[in-house]
């Protein structure tokens, strides 16, 4: 009976990781056949070509090697610095007896539990205000400023952990603030961090609300918004938009490939504390 039970559990699992992976391969395979053969057979036929054509076209006429760039260059300041004031935040609410920090956490917790959609209108008019509106810059902003209360708390709550003794024990061999924070709890947090990092790094440069609010010229989109005017250009032009879809998706994959091992740590870790 058990066996029974495993193999039905098996075949259940392996039917949905199928259906999960069937229209990642439907765009994979799409990306690399020619535009005459899925005009002359169709989509869901098999393919009769190979080419990176489609590549091509996506990454010089349809933008896209603008667009990767601008992502990169929003997406990594962002991550480094969300990360870093976050763990700073976290470090001084964790380790210091500081008034009212119960309400300073669950006010930071509750900015994340706001719709943006009704936000969007405020901080358009903020950033024109600020005159930085239609600027990486201002999209690194907000980028930072609505993730940063949730980095700290979920920090906050690995930082809270670590035992008091090994703060002490530094202090009294002559460290300071910063050398305990520098030396002591990023490594250890490192798990924490890593799988923050890889999630801050998807979340960013997948982002296509916040982009779409504080930017509108074509040279600064990122990749996201970019492919929604590559759909535009390349109307039917299925190969391309895949090929497109396709190079998006490399970066965050990428990422979590290398930080794979520190982010199922980190989630373990997280769910012993």
């Amino acid at each position: 009976m058990k066996r029974v039970k495993t193999a039905a559990f098996h075949l259940f699992a392996g039917g949905i990781s199928i259906l999960w992976l069937l229209p990642i391969g439907l765009v994979l395979v799409t990306a690399f056949r020619s535009f005459d053969d899925i005009a002359a057979n169709g989509l869901g036929s098999l393919p009769r070509s190979f080419t990176f054509d489609g590549f091509v076209s996506a990454w010089t006429e349809g933008g896209e090697a603008r667009a990767m760039l601008n992502s990169m260059i929003v997406t990594v300041p962002t991550v480094i610095i969300t990360l870093l004031l976050g763990a700073m935040a976290a470090f001084a609410l964790s380790r210091y007896d500081i008034p009212y920090r119960r309400t300073i956490l669950l006010i930071m917790l509750g900015g994340n539990l706001l719709p943006p959609q009704i936000l969007l209108v405020p901080v358009s008019r903020l950033s024109e205000v600020l005159g930085i509106y239609d600027t990486l810059i201002a999209l690194i902003v907000v980028q930072i400023g609505f993730g940063l209360g949730f980095y700290t708390f979920v920090l906050y709550g690995f930082m809270r952990a670590i035992p008091t003794e090994i703060q002490q024990a530094a202090v009294i061999d002559g460290a300071n603030t910063w050398q305990v924070f520098f030396r002591i709890i990023l490594p250890l947090a490192r798990p924490a961090l890593a799988a923050l990092g890889a999630l801050a790094f998807t979340w960013v440069f997948n982002d296509l609300l916040w982009a779409i609010t504080v930017l509108k010229t074509n040279t600064v989109m990122p990749v996201t918004p970019a492919l929604l005017g590559l759909q535009g250009q390349y109307v039917s032009v299925w190969n391309v938009i895949a090929a497109g879809s396709v190079v998006a998706a490399i970066p965050t994959v990428a990422v979590f490939l290398k930080f794979q091992k520190h982010f199922v740590s980190g989630l373990a870790v997280g769910a012993v504390k």
